[in-house]
């Protein structure tokens, strides 16, 4: 795209279009050249909108801004309207231009079909109406412009084909029209252009296979037909363009193989993209010939045999992604070598992610893997068939935020080397042989966010230097051979939100009552253990807990009362122990998935109702003692078990027991009532929510009075109260229900609190649903109160005097992913939010972010109808444009409501400012300032706080350049999860990982 691609190329338009006044009256004759006066107003009379104000008799059209005209006869010859906002359609008249050489209309909302009268303009060199929005066929008769040396109509929605008498330009040198619907194929008449430089048709379902022809370009340096539908093998011809630099063909069906002589064929590679095809064969040991590769993606195809390319001679390379390939086919494991290549890697100097997975390769990883560049970051290995240790020297890659060994054949210790990767962040070893102790130099990983060792022979105990790990949020050590206690500074990391899986071990002693500090976590698993005294009540304390599961183990005593905190438990499993007592009845109040109560020692009658009243929600197999219950279990009558082991107690003896337990109560029932008279019965501790009334939330809130209102929505308002029974200081959310949707997005709200608790997502205290003093219905929810507000207030209220400084915003940032990575994939079912904008998201004391508005969240993979793709489908400017069309909700949707919020958070202007519209969105407006300019899109408020610091800190030009690249990595993000289309956004786990990785950079400054 040759207006896409040269920042500093679109800043210098920019600046050209500004508008030169003169002072002298210009005369309204334009001595011969009213054509193109009268062609510019036809041209602006089409503009719905009006952005050419400017353009009037005041001024000699030359004047006008975006309009250049030639020195000698004063007759249009540039025609640049870059970002203008411009709508309407483009007017026929622009035909009569006749010395027109640029029409230059980018990024703008020009809709409705090209004029074919543009084929009049002899003259026309370059033609570029990409990122717009026409429609319809290519015109034919751009042929006649015979001139024409580069043709952009690049991210439109024209169909139709690609003019086979586009052939007839000689002159072409630059075609791209990516992006949009076209079909019937590659046209092979286009080999006649032979001076064809760049090329690319990507993102259209063109179909067809690629013709032999296009060999003839051998000028070209650029050939982009990724995502095109295209099949059948690649023509030989295509590895005779000696000049390509960039060659993707990425995403199609293609088959067949490399030649032998690709790197000699094609020696000035810099990309070669081929990732998902059906290609197969060897790749060709001539690849080392491209010296001046970088990205080398082959991921998804069927490759076979050994990699013998030698790395060595790619001093360039950065980045090597295989996947599904499979290596030297040797059956036996250990007479394998296919890793060698690793050591040619050692001369690449700019070497940063490796990527061979679920492949066959045999062999053990080298030593020569810790002499990878320091700028290697991230090695992913998973499902080869590698055995051996793991090498010290992996202590070495001192850049490394991301290590994924995973289901393979390693043996050994996991070396103690491991502790000098400060900067890692994903670490995944899971299924495979390591044995003896965890290093307890793991704890020197500060920054690990995963650590997976499960599913191998580790022994000894469980280092408690693991306390040093602050932001770990996921550790499985499931399925090993450990041993000792749980150490309590285990189960002080308070940072553990997603699972604590200590599973399948043989680890004793009773679990350290400091669980309870494991607030934020989602799943805890302690299953299949030698864990042994009482539950400690302590355990109620975590209470964002969805699954937990102490089966297996030597557990004794009663379930402790302290569990019905847990209110967002979807699955409890106590099966397989020595538990003793009745089943708590709090249980029938949690709206459980399943609970496994069975082979304990519990007695008495089992429930009936909630949870018990769905037989096949839980298990009591295994108690001898119980009864009762539903008629499927099986079990005997209450009355009769009672009779089997009663011993022939005498009736009279019976009477004299109830009478004096009679007696006992109303002995003390007066002095009781006394104590108890007038004063309001609590609400039950075991009860999920507490109760309160419609007129304990109208007190709350002086009446719903506006000065107490805090916020108003389509479906609401939200009032501050404070409950009266202990002074709780909430924010009520009254539903107005006369809103057509209202009662819906009530029932959505409340079924989404049922099934979600995470540390970044707002605590629902209760709900009312009841009727006021008029007999209306009236529905509220009571939440708990953040004192700083919404997001939106501090980025856009004019009553704020405090200003976001850059790590409090790329904090509340992390914060929002986190909520959305729980909610999107450790959430079960899945939860869609739907209504992602910075009026959601709220601040407590301490600044951390909490995504509330739940109104109109979705479920996925129920059939409850939720997903149903009707009615409101989000706000304007942060709902993805695919739910326009009628698509279904989906994660992809929320990342880009995500990327959004981001982008206003970093440039503070909203997606609905005046300064955008259709044509240019924030999203374009970020993605034009990347990577370079990117200062020139930051909030003035965040600049002027940055340049405080700057001064009061004496800050180095280094520094400066640091936080000026975090920025620019956070807009990057913000770009990335904000694609109009969904398979290009980012992955929300991808988002916490990236955002955390510039958190370690500011924290590091």
């Amino acid at each position: 795209m040759f207006q896409i691609k040269m920042n500093s190329s679109i800043a210098f338009l920019f600046s050209s279009l500004v508008i030169f006044l003169i002072t002298p009256t210009f005369s309204t004759s334009y001595g011969g050249n009213e054509t193109d006066y009268h062609a510019l107003l036809h041209f602006k009379s089409m503009i719905t909108n009006d952005p050419l104000s400017s353009w009037n008799d005041s001024f000699h059209f030359c004047e006008w801004s975006g309009v250049s005209c030639g020195k000698r006869h004063r007759r249009v010859t540039d025609l640049r309207m870059i970002s203008q906002g411009i709508e309407g359609s483009l007017s026929p008249h622009v035909g009569n231009l006749s010395f027109l050489r640029s029409l230059i209309i980018w990024n703008n909302s020009i809709q409705g079909t090209i004029p074919h009268e543009l084929g009049r303009l002899s003259r026309l060199r370059i033609l570029d109406l990409g990122y717009n929005k026409f429609n319809g066929l290519i015109p034919t008769n751009l042929s006649r412009c015979s001139n024409i040396e580069k043709l952009g109509l690049y991210h439109n929605q024209l169909v139709g084909s690609i003019p086979k008498e586009i052939s007839f330009l000689s002159k072409l040198t630059i075609v791209i029209v990516e992006n949009n619907n076209l079909t019937g194929g590659i046209p092979a008449v286009l080999g006649n252009l032979t001076s064809m430089e760049y090329f690319s048709a990507t993102r259209n379902p063109l179909g067809g296979t690629i013709p032999d022809t296009l060999g003839r370009w051998k000028s070209l340096t650029t050939l982009y037909l990724g995502l095109c539908s295209l099949s059948g093998t690649i023509p030989h011809s295509i590895y005779n363009l000696s000049l390509l630099t960039n060659f993707s063909l990425a995403g199609n069906q293609l088959t067949g193989s490399l030649p032998s002589a690709i790197g000699s064929m094609l020696p000035h590679l810099v990309l070669l993209q081929l990732w998902g095809n059906q290609l197969n064969g060897p790749l060709p040991p001539s690849i080392s010939n491209c010296s001046k590769l970088e990205q080398f993606e082959l991921i998804y195809n069927n490759f076979s045999g050994k990699l013998t390319i030698d790395f060595a001679k790619l001093k360039d390379l950065r980045v090597v992604t295989l996947g599904g390939y499979i290596g030297s086919n040797i059956s036996e494991l250990g007479e394998g070598d296919d890793m060698t290549f690793i050591d040619t890697l050692k001369n690449c100097s700019k070497f940063e992610v490796l990527q061979i997975y679920n492949c066959k390769f045999q062999g053990v990883l080298p030593t020569s893997i810790g002499n990878l560049s320091h700028r290697f970051y991230h090695l992913h290995l998973e499902g080869n068939n590698l055995y051996g240790y793991l090498p010290s020297s992996i202590g070495n890659l001192v850049g490394l935020d991301t290590l994924v060994l995973s289901r393979s054949w390693f043996t050994g210790k996991i070396p103690s080397t491991i502790g000098m990767l400060k900067k890692l962040q994903v670490v995944y070893l899971y299924d495979n042989q390591f044995s003896g102790p965890i290093p307890d130099s793991i704890g020197n990983l500060s920054l690990l966010i995963n650590l997976d060792l499960g599913s191998n022979r580790l022994e000894w105990r469980i280092p408690s230097s693991l306390e040093n790990c602050h932001h770990l949020l996921q550790l499985q050590l499931d399925h090993n051979n450990l041993s000792g206690k749980i150490p309590k500074q285990l189960v002080q990391l308070s940072s553990l939100a997603i699972v604590l899986n200590l599973s399948r071990n043989n680890l004793i002693g009773s679990l350290p009552i400091e669980v309870g500090q494991l607030k934020m976590l989602n799943a805890l698993d302690l299953s299949d253990n030698n864990l042994s005294g009482n539950i400690p009540n302590s355990l109620g304390g975590c209470t964002s807990l969805e699954f937990l599961s102490l089966k297996g183990n030597l557990f004794q005593g009663t379930v402790p009362s302290s569990l019905s905190s847990m209110r967002g438990l979807s699955i409890l499993d106590l099966s397989h122990n020595n538990l003793s007592g009745q089943i708590p009845h709090f249980l029938e109040r949690i709206s459980f998935v399943y609970v496994n109560l069975s082979f304990n020692d519990f007695e008495g009658e089992v429930p009936v109702i909630g949870m018990f009243a769905n037989a096949s929600a839980f298990s009591v197999l295994g108690n001898s003692r119980l009864c009762g219950g539903l008629a499927e279990l099986g079990l005997p009558k209450c009355n009769e078990t009672h009779d089997k082991h009663k011993k022939n107690f005498p009736l009279f003896a019976i009477f004299i027991l109830i009478a004096s337990i009679l007696f006992t109560i109303l002995c003390f029932a007066y002095v009781w009532c006394k104590k108890r008279k007038s004063q309001p019965s609590p609400a039950s501790r075991d009860e999920r929510f507490m109760k309160v009334s419609y007129a304990q939330l109208l007190k709350a809130t002086n009446g719903f009075s506006e000065d107490n209102l805090i916020g108003e929505g389509g479906f609401s308002s939200v009032y501050k109260g404070v409950l009266d029974h202990d002074d709780t200081i909430v924010a009520v959310k009254v539903l107005h229900l006369q809103n057509r949707g209202a009662h819906k997005s009530f029932i959505a709200e409340c079924e989404a609190w049922r099934n979600i608790r995470h540390r970044n997502l707002l605590k629902i205290i209760t709900s009312c649903s009841s009727v006021d003093y008029q007999g209306n219905d009236f529905k509220a929810l009571v939440y708990e109160f953040m004192p700083n507000g919404s997001l939106h207030d501090w980025l856009h209220s004019s009553a704020s005097t405090s200003r976001l400084n850059l790590f409090q915003r790329i904090n509340i940032l992390m914060d929002i992913s986190s909520a959305l990575d729980y909610l999107h994939n450790h959430c079960l079912p899945t939860i869609i939010h739907c209504d992602l904008k910075p009026s959601n998201v709220l601040l407590d004391d301490d600044m951390v972010a909490h995504v509330g508005d739940f109104g109109l969240a979705r479920f996925l993979g129920t059939n409850s109808g939720q997903n149903s793709t009707s009615g409101i489908r989000g706000t304007i400017g942060f709902a993805p444009p695919e739910y326009g069309v009628g698509s279904e909700m989906t994660s992809s949707g929320d990342v880009y409501s995500f990327g959004i919020l981001l982008l206003e958070v970093m440039t503070g202007k909203k997606p609905t400012d005046n300064i955008f519209n259709e044509g240019l969105s924030l999203h374009k407006f970020a993605d034009m300032a990347l990577p370079d300019h990117v200062t020139d899109v930051i909030d003035d408020d965040l600049l002027n706080l940055l340049q405080e610091e700057v001064i009061a800190t004496q800050c180095t030009e280094a520094k400066a350049k640091k936080i000026e690249e975090c920025m620019a990595l956070t807009v990057k993000i913000g770009v990335s999860c904000s694609m109009d289309s969904p398979p290009l956004r980012m992955n929300i786990e991808n988002v916490v990982r990236d955002l955390q990785h510039i958190l370690d950079m500011l924290q590091n400054m």
